[in-house]
């Protein structure tokens, strides 16, 4: 795992407090998949616990694995008692039992590619679906995008994290699911987009943009600059583009 992947420790109370949670559109998105309830569930980076909370909130019994030890103390103060929190990286876990799903939100990226879907069919029962989901957040006004690009500049090309496989934006089917479609282990792999709007002050996104990892590889005193940079150019409110892509697939065969 990347020191990128392990930097939000230093960040967890900004983690929980600035970025969003997830919608309840979500759960009947991933429910609706399964095709039948959903009793146990294993989560791969769990954070804070955004996710944790949507399918613990609906009854579902979850183990959430966590490799920072920070991120993982600001989880346990905001998830209900049916979640079962492990300190592990997703290379690091050992299948002790197997689950109807195991789930990924914004995590998915950091993980190791050599052996990720034979390591994610062994957690899985025969049948079980794996569900991957997030997506950028960007200012839905382009004229704003602009002014926020050219004021981080000096100090980052781009913010964005680039697709694990390279595959182009303008793909139909986007990286998990184009690794998904190439996996031996998994099949009827779906790819759903949630449309999300939301409305913060300029402050908050300042932020929601201290938590993301590009800007946390920095030196302390660039982030505070391109910090200030960039609230000055921003408007006392900003629309944010959240939308939520989801992928969805089912284990086919043993690992």
């Amino acid at each position: 795992m990347s020191a990128r992947a392990l930097s939000f420790g230093l960040v967890a109370e900004a983690y929980e407090r600035f970025r969003p949670g997830y919608p309840e559109e979500l759960f009947d998105l991933v429910m609706t998949y399964a095709g039948q309830p959903v009793r146990s569930a294993l989560e791969i980076g769990a954070g804070t616990g955004k996710a944790t909370r949507l399918f613990a909130g609906r009854g579902i019994t979850v183990t959430a694995t966590e490799p920072d030890g920070a991120m993982l103390a600001e989880l346990r103060k905001h998830v209900p008692a049916n979640v079962d929190l492990v300190q592990a990286a997703y290379e690091d876990l050992r299948p002790v039992s197997s689950y109807r799903l195991v789930y990924a939100a914004a995590a998915l990226h950091w993980t190791n590619p050599q052996g990720r879907w034979s390591r994610m069919a062994a957690l899985l029962e025969p049948g079980g679906m794996f569900a991957s989901f997030g997506g950028p957040l960007q200012l839905a006004d382009p004229a704003v995008e602009e002014a926020v690009r050219a004021a981080r500049a000096p100090f980052l090309d781009s913010d964005d994290v680039p697709s694990p496989d390279g595959t182009p934006p303008e793909h139909d089917m986007q990286w998990p699911g184009s690794e998904l479609q190439r996996s031996e282990w998994f099949a009827d792999v779906q790819q759903s987009v949630i449309e999300r709007r939301l409305t913060m002050s300029a402050r908050d996104y300042v932020g929601l943009l201290s938590t993301v990892s590009a800007y946390l590889e920095l030196p302390a005193a660039a982030q505070e600059r391109v910090y200030g940079r960039i609230l000055r150019v921003l408007p006392e409110t900003v629309e944010v583009a959240a939308d939520i892509t989801a992928h969805l697939a089912r284990r086919t065969r043993e690992p």
